[in-house]
């Protein structure tokens, strides 16, 4: 199983070897070289190519931007962090097999970071009977979210919880007529029953539903239902390709509809395939705005980023595996004495009530996600975000 063969700087300076197509370990370089103690080793699996590769890139890139300057200071208890991150291309058979070959590794401390749905709900199964610790996968599904597994630990929100923020702020703005599109998978269904259930709490019902399939060969038919009935609003609950066919057909059939996305639409290449099309849209995010200066960890975030060699531009995707990375690097700290894989569960439950620089999370219960943090932004004119 080989990773994606990616340019020598992709994940910056300090990860050459990644262009060698084998495995990517992207935080070891940060440590002083020399007589180097006992690496903690975590695993990832990712989608580094395919149509949302630079998602998972961006992920990956944040995450290593944190555990590098983590190294720099000498690590967790003297020891390094380094992260091994295989590529999957977003196919799950692969990303099983990933998962297989890295827990393969008696010395692995945990899986982090893992990314995407359909990948993480195969995995899930494996990852339950081992008992290896499983931290912050990038997935807001609730099968990521198994109710009584102690070493599953989510830090974003649910797909449910976003769509609830989405509908409350349009119905705060006085929306009522609310259509909405939903992938039909898994994915989408759970975003249908979120937004369902807060329209109900509000007294609303959607005036129209339309599913999408994932080719996104009805994204044109399902436009045509949402604009027959004349919504004030739309909330799109899709992902990848059929983000951009639906959103197209939105556009040419009524060209200023207000259309609502969540955090997963912030891909890149589907804000690049929209262009102009995507001006307008309203996205909830899991993290604060990137390209601001009053949260602290943000500050943190913006200067690793440069000093692993990355150019000046900051997106929601890699600042949330940088808080991920971050809130990792807490948890080590938290542990007294010898870090394995249980003492690292249990440290992960201790930590309630956590200020991570400004970005509060708290580890609950099992199924629950560690963060509550939802916030909106829109996206300019260049593909840029205004909060």
């Amino acid at each position: 199983m080989r990773s994606a063969t990616l340019p020598a700087t992709a994940l910056g300076p300090c990860s050459r070897r990644h262009a060698l197509g084998l495995l990517s370990s992207i935080a070891l370089c940060g440590f002083a070289r020399g007589a180097t103690p006992e690496a903690l080793r975590l695993g990832q699996t990712g989608m580094l190519s395919g149509p949302i590769g630079d998602l998972g890139l961006a992920m990956a890139q944040g995450a290593s931007a944190c555990f590098v300057a983590v190294n720099g200071q000498g690590g967790v208890g003297g020891r390094p962090i380094e992260l091994t991150t295989l590529d999957d291309g977003y196919d799950a058979a692969r990303a099983l097999a990933n998962v297989e070959r890295l827990m393969a590794d008696r010395s692995l401390l945990a899986l982090f970071g893992c990314m995407g749905t359909p990948t993480v709900e195969a995995m899930m199964p494996k990852v339950l009977a081992s008992g290896i610790p499983f931290f912050a996968p990038y997935t807001g599904a609730l099968s990521a979210r198994p109710k009584g597994a102690r070493n599953v630990f989510n830090v974003r929100p649910s797909y449910p919880d976003e769509a609830e923020r989405l509908i409350e702020h349009v119905a705060t703005i006085g929306l009522k007529r609310i259509a909405v599109a939903y992938q039909n998978n898994a994915f989408g269904k759970e975003i249908w029953e979120g937004a369902r259930a807060a329209l109900e709490r509000r007294g609303l019902a959607s005036v129209a539903t339309a599913t999408v399939e994932t080719d996104a060969s009805d994204a044109a038919e399902a436009a045509a239902r949402i604009v027959s009935v004349q919504p004030e609003a739309v909330l799109a609950g899709v992902a990848g390709k059929p983000t951009v066919a639906l959103v197209k057909a939105l556009r040419s059939q009524r060209r200023g509809l207000p259309i609502y996305a969540l955090s997963v639409f912030g891909a890149g290449s589907t804000i690049d395939a929209l262009g102009d099309d995507a001006v307008g849209i309203t996205v909830s995010q899991v993290v604060p705005y990137p390209m601001g200066s009053t949260v602290p960890i943000v500050r943190d975030f913006r200067r690793d980023w440069l000093a692993a060699g990355h150019a000046p531009e900051f997106n929601h995707t890699a600042l949330e595996g940088y808080i991920n990375a971050r809130i990792f690097v807490d948890v080590l700290r938290r542990i007294g004495g010898e870090i394995t894989r249980s003492a690292l569960i249990d440290a992960a439950w201790s930590m309630k009530h956590h200020d991570a620089g400004g970005f509060r999370v708290g580890f609950s219960e099992p199924g629950r996600s560690a963060s509550r943090y939802i916030d909106m932004s829109m996206v300019q004119k260049g593909g840029k975000f205004l909060r």
